[in-house]
């Protein structure tokens, strides 16, 4: 169902759906937390918050998820898979706030989770809310949320090591200005 991997937040939503599980705990979030995160044997971290099944780890390492490991987390390799992974997180939690979300045409294809990023944003096209100028310059970020009126909440642009949230409010006339 989930294809031998997922976030803590999927294994959260789909552990209750077992039929003849039953959590005798105040607290099963938290159980299934410990769980996910110390149980040695069958389930490895992939990256914080992302974990696999051993059983499944060849195919997921053929399809590009790889355990990031200190040697491994500054290569070019790592630090690409990491730009999409925390697009795809950022987009989901933006679905979770009931925001529309739309991620740039040349990223809908670039692998998140167990899907692609243009399956998990809500918006296959930019909305129309400014000038060319200010639609050209958007039509690149990495994330944006719209509110219900379709215009924009937030841009979020980034990399592994920094991801600025920009609320569309504060926006002034410089970041619509050319940059090169």
């Amino acid at each position: 169902m989930l294809g031998g991997m997922a976030t803590l937040a999927q294994i959260n939503q789909n552990v209750f759906k077992i039929g003849d599980c039953q959590w005798k705990t105040k607290t099963p979030y938290a159980s299934i937390r410990r769980i996910v995160r110390h149980n040695k044997v069958g389930i490895y971290r992939i990256k914080p918050g992302l974990y696999g099944l051993e059983t499944f780890r060849r195919q997921l390492e053929a399809n590009g998820f790889i355990e990031e490991t200190p040697e491994n987390q500054d290569t070019e390799a790592m630090q690409e898979f990491n730009h999409y992974y925390y697009q795809g997180l950022l987009v989901e939690y933006g679905n979770m706030k009931q925001m529309a979300t739309y991620v740039p045409r040349q990223d809908c294809h670039k692998r998140y989770s167990n899907r692609e990023l243009g399956e998990v944003c809500t918006l296959s096209t930019l909305p129309r809310f400014g000038t060319d100028k200010v639609m050209r310059r958007s039509s690149t970020i990495d994330v944006i949320w719209f509110n219900k009126r379709d215009m924009p909440d937030s841009f979020f642009e980034g990399n592994i090591r920094r991801i600025s949230r920009t609320p569309f409010s504060s926006m002034t006339t410089s970041a619509t200005s050319p940059r090169e």
